[in-house]
């Protein structure tokens, strides 16, 4: 099973869209997917018109007791486990853990998994914090959408240094433009100097009003 986390300390930058479409066709390809939606807003959850059941919370989620709550969406190869308010408090609850065990925590967790799906998505939600850790040491990759601008840009470095405080192999890190605009003289010139570096994608995903449609449509 491959882990990837769809991650960025930023908002707004098309994570959960990026997320879904991911999913959905790696999905259509034949693929057992589960995407687990890791953000308390639970956008994820919503494109797919999907809610946690209300003995589903953070506590389950940690003790391991989450396999019942895995919902399947309608489409074919695609499961959800949906968010839950009270993923909020991921942070506190891992907190109180044992140093040693506490940035391990999910990948444990999600090690079963395997059994059953051939790829494993996390949307997460977006900050700096302990759960950030515990993400990036249970993927094999993580896919950080860069909108062309400053705040961005200063998200990815943001996540370059962590990956460096845990020691993390940063050739783990997908970084790829999104929402671009390319009228936009900023946009062209960040595109064109930092495009270059192994570190991004060579593919840049325009800014598409279909995109913002699927809040609406909630489809991918």
């Amino acid at each position: 099973m491959k882990t990837v986390a769809i991650y960025s300390s930023k908002g707004g930058v098309g994570k959960t869209a990026t997320a879904v479409n991911i999913a959905y066709t790696a999905a259509s390809s034949g693929k057992r997917v589960l995407l687990c939606d890791m953000d308390s807003q639970g956008a994820a959850s919503y494109y797919f018109r999907i809610k946690a059941k209300k003995k589903f919370n953070s506590q389950k989620l940690l003790a391991g007791e989450y396999g019942k709550y895995i919902r399947g969406t309608d489409f074919e190869n695609l499961d959800l486990l949906p968010a839950h308010f009270s993923f909020r408090n991921l942070d506190l609850a891992l907190n109180s853990l044992g140093e040693k065990e506490r940035r391990m925590t999910l990948a444990k967790l999600l090690k079963p998994l395997s059994a059953d799906y051939e790829i494993l998505l996390l949307d997460c939600p977006p900050n700096l914090t302990l759960l950030s850790e515990n993400i990036i040491e249970a993927s094999d990759a993580v896919v950080c959408p860069v909108i062309p601008t400053t705040l961005s840009l200063i998200a990815l470095e943001q996540l370059l240094k962590l990956f460096g405080k845990l020691e993390a192999d940063k050739k783990k890190i997908l970084a790829f433009f999104s929402m671009v605009e390319r009228r936009k003289s900023m946009h062209a010139s960040v595109i064109e100097k930092y495009q270059r570096y192994p570190l991004f994608l060579k593919s840049a995903i325009p800014f598409l009003a279909e995109i913002e449609k699927m809040g609406l449509s909630r489809l991918p």
